[in-house]
């Protein structure tokens, strides 16, 4: 009877030790997943913040152009004015700037529903 029970407890514990060697697999299943799933997540953080990197970078460009520009207009305009210089280019391409920027997000905003 004893034997029994001994060989009991030995099955018993061969069954635990299996059980206990699944779970570690799927532990370490589980760990690798969720270093895939993160490493992913980083490359996807990462693309998209070098892809706004750059296309700031462009539109920093464009910025630069179009002040020339727009400039070049506001200073011929400024010299038949009667208010002549800096203060009057400032407001003119202030205002110009502000309209783009309403036009802008109007265009772009994002439609809630």
């Amino acid at each position: 009877m004893i034997r029994d029970i001994d060989k009991q407890v030995e099955k018993k514990n061969k069954e635990i030790l299996k059980l206990s060697q699944e779970k570690a697999k799927l532990v370490a299943r589980l760990a690798s997943q969720k270093a895939k799933s993160s490493i992913s997540g980083f490359r996807k953080g990462l693309r998209t913040s070098v892809s706004t990197a750059i296309v700031a970078a462009f539109s920093f460009l464009i910025a630069l152009v179009w002040k020339d520009l727009i400039t070049l207009y506001v200073d011929r305009i400024s010299l038949s004015s009667p208010i002549q210089g800096q203060l009057f280019t400032t407001v003119l391409i202030t205002i110009i700037c502000v309209a783009g920027i309403l036009i802008t997000t109007k265009i772009l905003s994002v439609k809630e529903q």
